[in-house]
Parts: structure tokens; C-alpha cells; sequence
């Protein structure tokens, strides 16, 4: 749900005494972040994802035990650490919530303004198509951002709340102290957070190309999906290094000592490519779309 426009672009509807130099780029950022999380929709979202560690470690809870090796990684783990019900909750999260949300968000940038008739507003107001598109851009960055720390910081809440918190044995066989711990969380998140970056592009780029924006966050999701079912198949292992997927899951390397940044300089590359190329193809699509007629 959209605010008011004078609430989005201060003097959109004055006259031209607004000039453009008089809204800056941080204003019209602030604007955006203001926008998106004064939104019921975003909330909703965010609750949603912080509801995963909850029902993980509720599930855990009531449980007498956990086999080993059932279940996704790390579920094993939760009762001796609450740690872990955050790291469990974001492996959880990659597959499917994470880009769904991305998707959301992504898919309504351009979209959800051209379907309540602003856009041709903020684009006759001194925003510019191109810092429009930018802004647009980083305010669906900041949602990458806020998704995986959501559930990141509800994970360790409900973690500590429900099971004992200690010494974190890596993956590698070493023990850290908790506050070592906490900082690989906040390294995983980060990591969640780059990873979406260039679903995050292809939403901007699809949103676009259409006024209804259902369409651009569906379009966004089943490109999420599609990519990750080619990482599947064998037949195609050739194409694997180069779908925006690949590395989702690399998050794994934060786990052991050292760490190990192959993976995260991989999908940083990778990621930093697609926004160049959907980014590219956003700003030709919409420097010549017609919105003003």
C-alpha cells in the first residue's frame, strides 16, 4: 500500500519551482524506506520469516530427540547450542522464503507505481528516470539486507530462550566462544544478503516491463525457482557456475576455521555480473518506456 505522493517526493505536485537539484538522492531514499517499511506487506513479510526459527525450535522443543542426519543440516545441533536454530533457519529460508519475499519487494519497484498511476508523477517531479531507477534499486537492497537478519536475530532470540548457549563447534572440528559465534551469524547473513542481490536485479528489471506487478513478482520467484532446478541437473553442470543460485548455499565456509572466502568472492562475482546485466537492461527498458502519456 502506497503513501500519498506529496508523502513520497516532497513537491511533486508544486510547480516547477522544484526544481530538480532540490530533492536529493538521500531524500528521495529516505522517502522509499520510508514507503516500504510503513507497509503492512513488509511487515507481514518480515514476521513471517522470523517465524521460521520460532517453529524450528519449538519443533525441537517437543521433540525427544533429533536422529542424526534427518532433517535439514545443523537440526541435530539445536539442543546442545541455540545457536544453531539461526543458522538452521536461514538454510531453511535460501531455497524458497528468501527469494519469495526478494521477489515481492523486487517485483513492485516500477510496477506497483506504474499501477497506481505515480510513476508518471515522480518521473515529472525532479526524481529522474535514472536516479529513480537507482533508488528504486537500493531500497529492494535494503530489504536483502533486513530478510536474512530477521531471521538471523529471531533465530538466535529463540535459540538462547529455548536451549543452552555455549562454545560453537565449526564444521571444521574447532570450538569458538558464543561471541565469535554471533559475528559468523552476522557473516552468514551478509552473505544471504549479497547472494540476493542479483534476483533483486532480475525483480527490477522484470518489474519494468509490466504495470500489473503480480506479474513481475511472480516472473521474479519462478526465476528463482528455474535457477535452482538447473542447479540440479547434472546434464547441465557446465551452466552451474553461471546461474545467480550457485552459491546460495556456500554460506557453509563462514563455518570453519579459518574461513574460507572462496565462496564469497565466487558469489560476490557472480552476483556483481547479473546486476550489471539486468541492471543495464532495467535502465534501457526504462529511460525509454512511455509512462508519461
Amino acid at each position: 500500500m502506497h503513501s500519498s505522493l506529496p508523502a513520497r517526493v516532497p513537491g511533486a505536485l508544486s510547480s516547477s519551482a522544484a526544481a530538480p537539484e532540490t530533492v536529493s538522492s538521500l531524500s528521495l531514499l529516505a522517502s522509499e524506506l520510508k514507503v516500504l517499511f510503513q507497509r503492512r506487506r513488509t511487515w507481514a513479510m518480515l514476521l513471517a520469516l522470523a517465524a521460521i526459527p520460532v517453529l524450528i525450535a519449538v519443533a525441537v522443543r517437543l521433540s525427544s530427540s533429533v536422529p542424526a542426519g534427518r532433517g535439514p543440516a545443523f537440526l541435530d545441533r539445536i539442543t546442545q547450542n541455540g545457536l544453531f536454530v539461526a543458522v538452521t533457519a536461514m538454510l531453511v529460508s535460501v531455497p524458497l522464503f528468501l527469494p519469495l519475499t526478494i521477489g515481492v519487494v523486487a517485483g513492485d519497484t516500477i510496477a506497483g507505481e506504474a499501477s497506481l498511476g505515480t510513476l508518471r508523477y515522480l518521473l515529472v517531479a525532479p526524481a529522474g528516470r535514472v536516479r529513480l531507477l537507482l533508488v528504486k534499486y537500493a531500497g529492494a537492497l535494503v530489504f536483502c539486507v533486513a530478510a536474512p537478519v530477521t531471521v538471523a536475530l529471531a533465530g538466535a532470540a529463540i535459540g538462547g530462550l529455548f536451549f543452552p548457549i555455549g562454545p560453537v563447534t565449526l564444521l571444521s572440528g574447532d570450538v569458538v566462544q558464543p561471541p565469535e559465534a554471533a559475528l559468523r551469524l552476522v557473516l552468514i547473513a551478509a552473505y544471504l544478503s549479497l547472494s540476493l542481490a542479483g534476483l533483486s536485479a532480475i525483480g527490477l528489471f522484470l518489474s519494468t516491463l509490466t504495470v500489473v506487478p503480480v506479474g513481475a513478482m511472480a516472473a521474479t520467484v519462478v526465476a528463482s525457482v528455474v535457477s535452482q532446478v538447473l542447479d540440479q541437473l547434472p546434464q547441465l553442470e557446465w551452466l552451474h557456475p553461471w546461474l545467480f543460485s550457485h552459491y546460495w548455499f556456500g554460506f557453509a565456509d563462514v563455518l570453519r576455521q579459518p574461513v574460507l572466502w572462496d565462496s564469497f568472492a565466487s558469489n560476490a562475482i557472480l552476483q556483481a555480473g547479473y546486476v550489471a546485466v539486468f541492471g543495464a537492461l532495467a535502465y534501457g527498458r526504462f529511460v525509454t518506456k512511455d509512462v508519461l502519456s
